[in-house]
């Protein structure tokens, strides 16, 4: 695995993190409550790191033994996806404070954010969907070695993503309710967009 499929996937990989969804919605929870955002943000990296584990334990297996399984999940999350965007654009929201967790203890807003993502279809579909497209099997690496280092890259990224989205909600949306819905709509483009490409690239394939 080079440098270039690093930064193309890292580049692909942002733009499926900064889509606004239910990892999104609770980082700007936190951050809303003018609280750290710090353990909201760990427990939903757990979730993640989970997730790429069982990539690395799995997709080896999926690749050298059925790529009509990898087609299908491609498709499952190109369309989750694009239906996702559609139904941004159709009723984009405003983001809005919430007490939900205002008197959550750290240990508890951190087992809270393992579950948000933990139970997010938008992660599994993520990682066994756009991992793939990046996994070279002729490059030499072992699909376990090049999907552990796409893990690493995608965590990562995801940190620095929810806890500047976490940061700047109390900056940001909680003073400029008009910021919400103009991110909203970009995110549901984004969606439909990236959902098109990945349909495209593998039916192509």
């Amino acid at each position: 695995m080079n440098a270039t499929t690093l930064v193309a996937f890292l580049a692909v990989d942002l733009l499926l993190i900064l889509t606004p969804g239910a990892d999104w919605a609770f980082a700007i929870s936190a951050g809303l409550r003018e609280r750290s955002v710090v353990p909201a943000v760990a427990g939903m990296l757990t979730g993640h790191v989970a997730y790429a584990l069982l990539a690395v334990a799995g997709l080896a297996v999926l690749v050298a033994g059925s790529p009509l399984a990898l087609t299908a999940l491609t498709v499952a999350g190109a369309g989750y996806l694009m239906w996702l965007g559609l139904g941004v654009l159709r009723g984009p929201a405003v983001v809005a404070a919430s007490e939900e967790y205002a008197h959550s203890s750290r240990w508890r807003l951190l087992l809270r954010g393992a579950g948000v993502s933990g139970l997010n279809p938008k992660a599994p579909l993520l990682f066994f969907s756009l991992f793939p497209q990046f996994v070279d099997t002729a490059t030499g690496w072992p699909v376990a070695a090049q999907t552990g280092l796409l893990g690493a890259v995608h965590v990562t990224a995801t940190a620095l993503v929810y806890l500047a989205v976490g940061l700047l909600a109390r900056t940001v949306l909680k003073t400029r309710p008009t910021a919400a819905r103009t991110v909203t709509r970009i995110s549901g483009v984004m969606m439909i967009t990236i959902g098109g490409f990945l349909l495209l690239e593998r039916l192509a394939g």
